[in-house]
């Protein structure tokens, strides 16, 4: 289990960078906040399961793909809204700065990354059998 809890972290710090990346273009492509970050947080889960399938939890249920990717980003989900929740609420309550994106997800992903694991672990991945 502690490796599976390092690579999954790992795996969140990938996703951490392409989530906050994602947003950063996303915010200079002309989006707002809530829509960058919408999309942002899309493209990070699909990177994050990419990689605990591969990596994590390599023995997982023999699902077609589809709907496992559907099922984490469900269980991701849940997580996913503990995680905005308190991006949005660092958004609306810090100082407007460049580094407040940074700040917010950074918050956002701390809250979420437990429960995302947990679901991760005992949901999306276990073995059918």
């Amino acid at each position: 289990m502690r490796r599976e809890i390092a690579s999954f972290a790992v795996a969140g710090v990938l996703g951490f960078v392409v989530d906050t990346g994602g947003l950063y273009a996303a915010l200079a492509l002309g989006a707002g906040y809530f829509v960058g970050r919408f999309c942002s947080f899309t493209l990070a889960v699909w990177v994050t399961w990419q990689f605990n399938r591969r990596y994590t939890f390599r023995n997982g249920r023999g699902e077609s793909a589809l709907k496992e990717w559907l099922r984490y980003l469900l269980a991701m989900s849940a997580g996913g809204v503990t995680n905005l929740i308190a991006y949005s609420a660092s958004v609306m309550m810090l100082p407007k700065t460049q580094w407040l994106p940074f700040i917010a997800v950074a918050i956002g992903a701390a809250l979420g990354m437990v429960l995302n694991f947990v679901s991760a672990k005992w949901w999306v991945f276990r073995s059918s059998v």
